[in-house]
């Protein structure tokens, strides 16, 4: 991880880079969490880093957006933070019964461009069935942001814009490391999944 980054301080000034043993929402083992909830209890700080991502996507986003949409929880806050920097209508996707759907008398017009915005991605399944909620109504998704990508190994059929991008270990339950066993496991994501 690279420790010396202004914008990793932010995230442990805000306590929320946490170590231990952690089951992630994609079922993936590992030592290191990004609890991005963290950064927004303090409003001036979340305003900051999501000034740096908005900038970051107004230099990067090759095309007009016509809608942010973000799946609940964790992109929701910084979904909207997004949308109301760049001034674009913003919309989240929640779970019903373990899929995405749309609630709330949200709405996606017929061929509205969609940037896709997370908090954090790790696999990019979340990301998946979101663009499958979005796509579904008629829209389509030209790319995502996030404020941290754990992995350069996360590959998206199309482009991913991220504040930060960290290589963070991920183990699968077959894959963990003796000293990772050892430790009590924490399950701090919304998705519902199964371990053995």
């Amino acid at each position: 991880m690279i420790l010396d980054n202004p914008i990793i301080k932010e995230f442990e000034e805000a306590g929320a880079v946490l170590h231990g043993h952690f089951v992630l929402s994609s079922g993936l083992h590992s030592n290191t969490y990004i609890q991005c909830a963290k950064i927004f209890e303090n409003p001036s700080r979340a305003m900051k880093v999501c000034e740096l991502l908005a900038n970051k996507i107004r230099k990067e986003l090759v095309e007009p957006i016509d809608l942010i949409l973000s799946p609940a929880i964790g992109g929701i806050i910084v979904g909207y933070e997004i949308g109301r920097q760049l001034g674009i209508r913003t919309i989240f996707c929640e779970r019903v019964n373990g899929k995405f759907e749309l609630r709330r008398g949200f709405e996606i017009k017929q061929g509205e461009k969609i940037l896709l915005i997370e908090d954090v991605i790790t696999t990019g399944k979340s990301s998946l069935e979101a663009v499958k909620c979005g796509e579904e109504k008629g829209g389509k998704v030209v790319a995502e942001a996030s404020l941290i990508k754990r992995s350069s190994e996360t590959k998206l059929p199309f482009s991913v814009i991220s504040l930060i991008e960290l290589n963070i270990q991920n183990y699968s339950e077959k894959e963990l490391p003796s000293e990772l066993k050892q430790l009590p496991i924490m399950k701090p994501g919304s998705r519902e999944y199964l371990t053995k």
